[in-house]
């Protein structure tokens, strides 16, 4: 309805986007590892030059019970993407409860060994990690901040733009406040705004001057509120949008 033409089978859903992104953030392997074929699916129904963020599989950033069962089966999903030169990155997020202490520091390091070879961002929720040795910490292990747009309510993490790998990132969830903790998809239920938006405009251009590659993901997902948000970014940004598409924002 609100993105993809009614009647458009699901199986051409990621086609059709890719019409006009040339990225994407897998979200669906946090639930469960996919097969590979899967990733050889998604592929071969995208073009050349498109590219794929995977998230880490909850076991890695939730529950912290991964096995090699999990990262031999997360490794074999990466490697269709990977040898197809459009793995561009694992991100790692992690929930409000994850605080930072020795411990979780600790949990960092191991996922960054078991992980390694591929880019690394971590999304953290709490606001702890709030601190400047964390980031030099991330910058030692050659982890990537990903830098988070979210309500203002106490113990969030706060809207930090900056990186600490030569990749930056930054996603968007929304500021729904009220529906927040609730869970479920009411609380992506956010429709930004020119001047949200405009908050980050300079620290988006800073981190593009520096950075060898920038990705800007919209997580408000409900009722195609994050394919809008996106649209009006590029749009403030001056950056062109496809030709072929009269799409607007």
């Amino acid at each position: 309805g609100p993105f993809y033409p009614k009647g458009l089978a699901r199986r051409d859903w990621l086609t059709f986007y890719a019409r006009e992104f040339d990225t994407v953030e897998v979200n669906a392997s946090y639930y469960r590892i996919p097969p590979p074929r899967t990733a050889v699916s998604m592929v071969e129904r995208t073009p050349p030059g498109f590219t794929f963020v995977v998230k880490a599989h909850q076991s890695m950033t939730h529950t912290h019970d991964a096995g090699p069962g999990e990262y031999a089966a997360f490794a074999d999903w990466l490697a269709p993407f990977s040898e197809a030169g459009k793995l561009d990155g694992v991100l790692l997020q992690f929930p409000q409860g994850f605080h930072n202490t020795g411990d979780n520091r600790a949990r960092l390091a191991r996922l960054a060994e078991h992980l390694a070879g591929h880019p690394l961002w971590v999304e953290f929720r709490h606001d702890s990690w709030n601190v400047e040795p964390v980031y030099g910490f991330l910058q030692r292990l050659g982890l990537g901040f990903c830098a988070v747009d979210e309500p203002e309510l106490p113990g969030l993490f706060p809207r930090v733009c900056r990186a600490t790998t030569d990749r930056a990132y930054v996603r968007f969830h929304g500021r729904n406040a009220d529906t927040w903790w609730g869970g479920g998809h009411e609380r992506y239920d956010w429709t930004y705004t020119a001047d949200e938006l405009g908050e980050w405009l300079d620290g988006i251009r800073q981190l593009t001057s520096t950075a060898s590659t920038t990705h800007v993901f919209f997580n408000n997902c409900y009722m195609g509120r994050a394919v809008k948000g996106a649209r009006l970014l590029r749009k403030l940004l001056g950056l062109p949008g496809p030709p072929e598409l009269d799409l607007g924002v």
